[in-house]
């Protein structure tokens, strides 16, 4: 009997409940986190003179964080004890989201983002092992549906609700809304969760902090380098020595792990094919799930001029219609082949990209929210097929370090997911704005035709002083004519986005066909 049975015996046949409840209060406030910032990224923008290449570190940043500390979750529950783990992530969330209410400048608020992120690596994988174990075993599909619905309807919501913070009140409003759920989560479990358990016949199993600051080493480097690379150039020392220092940290985060008696991440499940393939497909879907949800309401935002809340009213169907979605494809993936639901799932989250690929200024609201909410169909119709595919692939003693390692590689698709989409938009656009700005020349009849009336404006009636300017070239004019190519750039640059994005789900389909192949393991 574990020690949250015997809490069960304590307390009653109520004790599921109220222990699901608790973990999924910390779940809630961590899952909607992921989300709820990104509506209010252009204000951040303008409060602390960010640029693209800079806010997209509180996502980055977040997520980088959470596939870290992920790896932690075991050996934290073993030595501290459940009480001790759950208080301890919720204190330092509630403290990372205070800490970006009352940010100064942007380091802070990055930082904030980071402490965030490595809480809820913490309590997300730690709500699934308290939901298997106070539930018996023919119940907790109907936990795991429970648990699905809850992470699925708070990034839905999140949007949203941070919309309508950031426009009724201010953006630092977004971190401490979810601090309420926190503190009832944090009180609930003082009473609920048992302490540190001593079981003088189980083995002490050291914590891998090697591979931890290996792993952590390696990827704040990678992702410093890719974020950095557009402001201090591709070829600059700096950059070089962050991909160096990456490559580095990689290969003894590797050599170590193969050593290593207890290791951060068990890189035996890497040995069987399958998986593997499934592992390519979870990295896409983490990168489609997070890249999506911090560039739309950008696009919305800095190009269609949407307010926070319209931005988040616009994501809201696709949430809700993922809800529906997720129980459904969870039973449809007991009855079919796993791959089949995930391949169909790659298929129409493409489908969504490559039709956003033709948004532009004048898209209607429901057209773009019925564009990404037929990309959330298809991502609900994958997750559920592709949990159960790529674990069963696997010999029984591997399914638990199968399980953490296929969570983190779906984190670690997010992290680059963002980071990528953030560095392809900021070139592209820079890309776009050289190509259109080669065609505002005198040979250009329809550019010298603006250039004479606008010149006309700034004679007649752009002078406040009544006397006729000078019919050359204005310097009104050719910064009027820059207000009109870059938004006219931004929006190829985010064309091209989705475009790409598209092409890496119709690609992933590959790997998706390989998960029904017989593992040789």
């Amino acid at each position: 009997m574990s020690v949250l049975e015997s809490y069960g015996v304590r307390f009653g046949p109520w004790y599921r409940w109220l222990a699901t409840g608790t973990v999924m209060m910390g779940t809630i406030a961590t899952t909607a986190t992921a989300t709820i910032v990104n509506v209010a990224l252009t204000d951040i923008m303008g409060a602390f003179g960010m640029g693209s290449d800079q806010i997209q570190w509180l996502s980055t940043g977040f997520l980088a964080a959470m596939t870290a500390t992920m790896l932690m979750t075991a050996w934290a529950l073993d030595h501290l004890g459940y009480r001790a783990t759950f208080a301890g992530a919720m204190g330092l969330f509630i403290f990372g989201s205070i800490l970006g209410a009352a940010s100064t400048g942007s380091d802070t608020v990055i930082l904030a983002r980071v402490i965030q992120g490595a809480a809820s690596g913490i309590v997300q994988p730690m709500a699934m092992v308290v939901m298997s174990q106070v539930f018996p075993a023919e119940q907790r599909g109907k936990a795991m549906g429970i648990y699905g619905v809850g992470i699925v309807l708070a990034p839905a919501l999140g949007p949203t609700v941070g919309g309508i913070l950031v426009d009724q009140y201010s953006w630092r409003d977004v971190f401490l809304v979810v601090v309420p759920f926190c503190l009832i989560g944090l009180l609930a479990a003082n009473v609920l969760f048992p302490g540190k358990h001593q079981d003088h016949h189980k083995p002490h199993v050291p914590f891998d902090l090697l591979g931890f600051l290996l792993l952590c080493s390696g990827l704040t480097a990678l992702l410093a380098g890719l974020s950095n690379g557009q402001r201090h150039g591709w070829d600059s020392d700096f950059i070089l020595g962050c991909f160096a220092l990456s490559l580095l940290a990689t290969a003894l985060f590797i050599w170590w792990e193969l050593r290593c008696p207890h290791p951060l991440l068990h890189l035996r499940v890497f040995r069987v094919g399958p998986f593997v393939a499934a592992c390519l497909v979870a990295f896409a879907l983490g990168a489609g799930i997070y890249g999506s949800t911090y560039i739309i309401p950008l696009f919305l935002q800095t190009v269609q001029g949407y307010t926070p809340t319209r931005s988040g009213l616009l994501m809201m169907p696709a949430g809700l219609i993922l809800a529906l979605v997720f129980p459904i494809a969870g039973q449809l993936s007991d009855k079919v082949r796993p791959q089949w639901p995930v391949m169909a799932g790659l298929a129409i989250f493409g489908l969504s990209c490559w039709l956003s690929r033709k948004v532009d200024i004048d898209t209607a609201f429901w057209q773009m929210a019925l564009w990404v909410l037929i990309g959330r169909i298809g991502l609900g119709l994958m997750l559920p097929a592709l949990n159960a595919g790529g674990l069963r692939t696997l010999p029984p003693e591997l399914l638990a370090q199968g399980a953490g390692s296929l969570n983190f590689i779906r984190q670690l698709g997010g992290a680059f997911g963002v980071n990528l989409l953030s560095v392809l938009v900021d070139r592209r656009t820079f890309l776009h704005s050289d190509a259109l700005a080669q065609t505002l020349t005198p040979a250009n009849p329809a550019f010298a035709e603006e250039v004479r009336r606008l010149g006309l404006f700034f004679g007649h009636w752009g002078n406040p002083f009544g006397e006729t300017l000078s019919l050359k070239v204005n310097p009104g004019i050719m910064e009027y004519m820059q207000q009109v190519v870059l938004p006219k750039a931004r929006l190829l640059a985010y064309q091209d986005g989705f475009l790409i994005v598209a092409i890496v789900f119709f690609l992933a389909v590959i790997p998706a066909w390989m998960m029904g192949q017989k593992s040789k393991a």
